[in-house]
């Protein structure tokens, strides 16, 4: 064998020396030979003298339209190894991955967060049965519903695309086992809103909130870190049987802060007090001479009670129900029946209005009267009530001065 055979065989074991072995796990680098119409990138392994194929999934941890866009041919990268592709053990192709090179330093980290106590922030990308699944720097997590917050949440679709700061409870990079829990720092982040709140809150003021839970008694509404309650009969003037009637969870009000028990951590609002009160503009909507629909919502001994408006309520005197003789009320009406009023008087200060039914009505008495003739000028048979000489308690009898407000 000649010399220059001789050098050429060791060049080429030299060579062969050189060729990296390439199994799966390994962590190779490699440069971008392709980007194929899959938007796949083709890549030759360095030192080894073979190729491999990143798939759009493996390219990044991120959800992209167009992960290649990122890369181009001649880039270089790092890679690990995933499988072997084809049947050639001697060679072919590998399945390489960049997202999971990415995991595994997440995985790292995370790994040593849990193990200083620190915690992570992650993004949630859905709700599943039982919990939330959410992204930590391309890792799955999940977080189970008893620790999501310090109250029972009856939709979690609600943080879906929400970033929430979480504490490690369990990490298993082996088995991708990741268990997270926001319960924590949720309570944390309450008491410390609920007591900067407790300190500024007092009552009469006016803020916004939003309602968190509904009762068969009231609204639980959401101030900031602390909840109040609007009782039934603070929702509004109206009557109202159930708070699910009116209001709807997640909805936006405006209350007003009835009292603040600090020791108790007790807020009481209203929402009814930040609206127009039913008798703010009374002489508008029930003049005097007016004919009003009404219903009967009282009955008592000194006449009957007629709801004209929500939350508005005028007496109609038992003397004022009909020009036949009444005994009681409930002789000619029932509670819930619908009668037409006419008003004889309005009191705002006093939230009183005065009512008449048999002014609605004929006299019967009318029929039986003569017409009188020759009627002198001066005649006040058919001049108004407030000219006539009669007053209203004239009308209605004394007891609507003295009992009216029963």
């Amino acid at each position: 064998m000649s010399e220059n055979d001789t050098n050429a065989n060791k060049d080429l074991l030299a060579a062969l020396d050189n060729i990296k072995q390439v199994n799966v796990g390994y962590v190779v680098n490699g440069e971008v030979l392709a980007i194929d119409d899959d938007q796949q990138l083709v890549v030759g392994i360095e030192g080894a003298g073979v190729e491999g194929v990143i798939p759009r999934k493996e390219i990044s941890a991120q959800r992209e339209d167009n992960p290649t866009s990122n890369y181009k041919v001649g880039d270089k990268v790092k890679v690990v190894v995933v499988s072997r592709i084809g049947d050639d053990k001697e060679g072919g192709s590998y399945l390489l991955s960049i997202r999971r090179l990415e995991a595994l330093k997440v995985w790292d980290e995370i790994k040593e967060k849990a193990d200083k106590g620190e915690t992570i922030n992650v993004t949630v990308t859905r709700a599943v049965k039982g919990g939330l699944v959410v992204n930590a720097d391309g890792v799955r997590g999940f977080i189970p519903a008893s620790m999501i917050t310090d109250h029972f949440v009856d939709d979690l679709n609600q943080f879906k695309g929400q970033e929430l700061e979480v504490k490690i409870i369990e990490v298993v990079p082996e088995e991708n086992r990741l268990i997270l829990s926001h319960r924590a720092i949720a309570e944390a982040e309450r008491k410390e809103a609920r007591d900067r709140i407790m300190s500024t809150l007092k009552p009469g003021d006016i803020v916004e909130g939003k309602v968190a839970r509904l009762t068969n008694f009231g609204a639980f509404v959401d101030l900031g870190g602390i909840d109040g309650l609007v009782h039934v009969s603070e929702i509004s003037y109206e009557h109202v049987n159930k708070p699910s009637d009116v209001l709807k969870v997640g909805e936006e009000v405006k209350v007003k802060v009835l009292s603040v028990d600090p020791d108790r951590n007790r807020i009481s609002l209203s929402i009814k007090q930040t609206q127009p009160g039913p008798w703010s503009d009374i002489e508008e909507k029930a003049p005097k001479g007016s004919v009003l629909d009404g219903k009967v919502k009282r009955l008592v001994d000194f006449g009957a009670f007629v709801e004209v408006f929500p939350g508005v309520e005028g007496l109609v005197h038992i003397s004022q129900i009909s020009h036949k003789h009444i005994d009681k009320p409930s002789d000619v009406l029932k509670s819930g029946e619908d009668v037409k009023v006419k008003v004889l008087d309005v009191q705002p200060e006093e939230h009183r209005l005065a009512l008449s039914m048999k002014a609605l009505e004929k006299d019967p008495r009318d029929d039986q009267k003569a017409p009188k003739k020759n009627v002198s000028d001066n005649s006040t048979n058919n001049a108004p009530e407030e000219e006539n000489g009669f007053t209203l308690g004239d009308i209605v009898g004394n007891e609507l001065n003295d009992d009216d407000n029963e």
